[in-house]
């Protein structure tokens, strides 16, 4: 899922062959002809170009999708609480002791520990039960015609492609999530190109069948964007009432030593090393659960941009290795779809940059809200209030 809010971005065309690689909309024969165009100018055989996009066709329904990503606006403890249930924890727990040499390995070789790739491989799939319909080249192209992030889908319909010539892509079988990821733990193309690993032996990479080579590849894929081997990555902690609220967010960062000095203490066990740098994380606010998030946390954001997902993936992976429930605290009430988008557009208008009006609160929403809390000497926590809205 890591397509999730990406937001499309302008570039200067300097050259034809950029400019034709960042083309999309018109006429959607005519786009598929330039993709064909644009193959065979990059060295691939006309013949299997041909074969390769007989059949594709626009996907009505993989924009709808596009458009349709509300769960997103859900707060911490409502996303967190639906999407991770008894029978995921008890799945998640079998798993990890049926794969139980795979998951020695990946700690081993890459450092990411077992309940990270679990969490990502309950929710994504639940646990490969449920890998999506959508024909995943129809919904790369469809993607990369629309014109709301083509720089990100165009690549895609490539890495296809040259998966298609590796044996590894059926134009017309292979089937996935919308965003044309494939497989257990849903990898776009040319992840699978780059991180893909054969766990088995077989001598073929399959993310739809096999789950070590899902799980193996996911982790090297965390390992390419940066994961730290056999760090932490996020933490339950409980803070003192009078802590500065506005040297939290995910934008402030402080030793755990000094955060000690500070009064913040790990909830179970014990904090990472005083050294290593870390933010305070309060996805509802003061009076709602509290986390230490460590570096490896914002790797999770080259995975999913998606800031509540993000952070339920990853209290998720401690939950999987056997932490407790997180104290939910009795956080103000979240402001409404409709509130979220008045919000956004009052702190635009104030100049803030909040990456769009979606009524989702995102990681520039978070900044921009704390922001204005500090103007208006309000508990500067990062968390959206009716009284904050008022205000404004």
């Amino acid at each position: 899922m890591r397509f999730t809010t990406l937001l499309a971005g302008a570039a200067l065309l300097i050259s034809t062959a950029t400019a034709q690689a960042q083309s999309c909309g018109g006429g959607f024969n005519n786009f598929v002809d330039g993709l064909k165009r644009e193959a065979r100018q990059k060295g691939h055989n006309r013949a299997t170009v041909d074969r390769f996009f007989a059949n594709v066709r626009q996907d009505q329904r993989t924009l709808n999708a596009d458009r349709s990503q509300g769960v997103f606006q859900k707060d911490f403890l409502d996303f967190s609480q639906r999407l991770i249930s008894q029978g995921r924890i008890d799945n998640g727990r079998r798993n990890a002791q049926r794969y139980s040499a795979v998951f020695d390995r990946m700690e081993r070789e890459y450092g990411v520990s077992r309940g990270v790739l679990l969490a990502f491989w309950a929710f994504e799939t639940d646990f490969g039960a449920v890998q999506g319909d959508f024909n995943t080249l129809n919904s790369l192209v469809t993607l990369a015609h629309d014109c709301r992030r083509p720089e990100l889908f165009r690549p895609q319909v490539f890495a296809a492609l040259e998966l298609y010539e590796r044996d590894n892509f059926d134009p017309a079988r292979t089937q996935g999530a919308w965003a044309g990821e494939i497989g257990m733990v849903q990898m776009l193309p040319e992840d699978i190109i780059r991180n893909g690993i054969d766990g088995d032996g077989d001598g073929q990479v399959n993310l739809k069948t096999s789950a070590p080579d899902a799980l193996l590849s996911g982790a090297n894929m965390l390992r390419s964007l940066g994961w730290r081997a056999g760090e932490p990555w996020l933490q339950e902690i409980s803070v003192p009432s009078d802590l500065d609220w506005a040297r939290t967010g995910l934008n402030h960062t402080a030793s755990v030593r000094d955060w000690e000095r500070m009064g913040v203490r790990a909830r179970e066990g014990d904090l990472a090393r005083g050294n290593m740098e870390a933010s305070i994380l309060l996805p509802m606010g003061r009076n709602g659960p509290a986390f230490l998030a460590y570096p490896n946390f914002h790797v999770y954001f080259e995975w999913n941009k998606s800031f509540v997902y993000v952070t339920t993936a990853a209290y998720f992976a401690n939950r999987l290795e056997g932490a407790v429930r997180y104290n939910a605290g009795n956080p103000t009430p979240a402001l409404s779809g409709n509130q979220m988008e008045s919000l956004q557009r009052r702190l635009q208008a104030r100049g803030h940059d909040v990456g769009g009006v979606d009524g989702i609160l995102g990681a520039k929403t978070r900044a921009a809200v704390q922001a204005e809390q500090i103007r208006l000497g309000l508990p500067a926590d990062a968390w959206p209030t009716v009284e904050l809205l008022n205000a404004l």
